[in-house]
Order: C-alpha cells, then structure tokens, then sequence
C-alpha cells in the first residue's frame, strides 16, 4: 500500500518536494549536479557537497548539516552517496531520521535526475524507493544491448 505523502508527516506542517545533497568524494557530487541542470535546467531543491582528501569529519559534518538545511522544504531530504563504508557514507548516516533523512549509496546520474524532476508530492520513503530503483535499472551492458543478434 503506498501512503498518501501528505499523511506521512502527520502533525507537521509538510509542503513542497523531498529535497536532495549529493555527497561524494572529490568534486563528483558537484559534477553530478551540474551535468542535472544541463538536462532538467536549474534545480535549487537539491546541494552538492564534495570531501576532499584533507577535509576532516567534523567540518565536512557541519558542512552536510548546513546544506540539509538549505534544501529542506518539509517532506525530508535524500542524501545521495557514492559508495557504501566510503567516507562520505559513514558521515551522511549520522543524519539519519525515519521520515526526515535517508541515505542511498552508489548515485549515478539517473538518480540524480529523478530527484531533480520530481512533479508528484511522495514521501521520502517513496522518493527513496524510485530513486534507488531508477539507479539500478540504469545499469546496462551496451554490448548485450547493442550486440547483433547471432542466429541459432
């Protein structure tokens, strides 16, 4: 049964999309977002935050706090990582919040995509679940898909 997003959050006063940082080694995350806005056009919904080699845990801590701040618009925030038990992964799940904060690990740039053109109010859970899933079903092999077919 899918919940209805707005009665997810009962009792909180809940407007507008889930909102999105994108946390990752080096500048991946910034790059992810940009190449997002070439093709949906500006998302202001969604951060990026990049640590880098020499970043210690407390300022790149602060500095997830800050942008979950920013793009919080009341239906929770998604935080996308590049991989699981990396750094960026083992910072981000200090915020996590049932109903306020998830974490999904190894963004590509559909996931970003589909965080960036959400049109339809979900719960974060929601938004979670097709985000994830989105990310895995743009995985391909191109030469099993552009292959010619060999005839038995």
């Amino acid at each position: 049964m899918t919940e209805n997003a707005s009665e997810v959050d009962a009792g909180r006063n809940v407007t507008g999309r889930v909102g999105g940082v994108i946390v990752t080694h080096g500048q991946l995350a910034s790059e992810f977002l940009a190449a997002a806005e070439m093709i949906v056009g500006a998302v202001k919904h969604i951060a990026a935050v990049s640590i880098g080699w020499h970043d210690d845990v407390e300022s790149a801590r602060g500095e997830i706090e800050r942008a979950i701040s920013r793009v919080s618009e009341g239906r929770g925030v998604l935080i996308l990582t590049d991989m699981f038990g990396g750094t960026p992964t083992n910072i981000t799940s200090m915020f996590l919040a049932e109903g306020e904060v998830e974490v999904v690990t190894g963004v590509n740039l559909p996931m970003v995509i589909k965080l960036a053109s959400q049109i339809e109010p979900e719960s974060l859970t929601e938004v979670a679940r097709r985000v994830r899933d989105l990310g895995r079903e743009g995985i391909y092999l191109a030469g099993d898909l552009l292959a010619p077919q060999k005839k038995s």
